[in-house]
């Protein structure tokens, strides 16, 4: 254990966060997300919400400021329906450690996917809520 980093991120995670560079993407995927089929660097964290991953990743990850879709999640196929309170529990983190992003983009489930195939890894999380991924892309930390 590191002082200062959440425990649920895994030594796996906290490398690829280090080396990504400013404008690499990052998949926070749901349970249910076709991981394995769109991406080849897949880090696992069973059991853990996204919420509460976002709450380890964002003290220790610039969001880009210079896109204006850098925290874009997944937009319900016609038919479907949104839960709200899935946004609103990743917003607690956004808030509190990224208060200046741009409000969350939602793009189509194939655009997801596309950005998914391009992001520099993706996480299988425990996450259950429908549509509960989201895409980060990483910024220039300040000096």
């Amino acid at each position: 254990m590191l002082k200062g980093i959440s425990p649920v991120i895994s030594p796996d995670l906290l490398y690829t966060l280090h080396v990504m560079g400013h404008g690499d993407e990052i998949v926070l995927a749901d349970a249910h997300f076709p991981t394995e089929s769109l991406n080849d660097n897949i880090l696992r964290a069973d059991g853990v919400k996204i919420q509460d991953l976002l709450m380890g990743i964002l003290p220790l990850f610039e969001i880009d400021s210079y896109v204006d879709d850098p925290i874009v999640m997944m937009d319900a196929v016609p038919g479907d329906g949104l839960d709200s309170a899935v946004e609103e529990r990743y917003l607690i983190p956004i808030k509190k450690f990224a208060s200046n992003a741009p409000p969350i983009t939602r793009i189509d489930r194939f655009a997801f996917y596309s950005r998914a195939k391009n992001a520099y890894a993706v996480v299988l999380t425990g996450e259950l809520a429908k549509y509960g991924n989201i895409l980060l892309k990483k910024g220039v930390t300040p000096v």
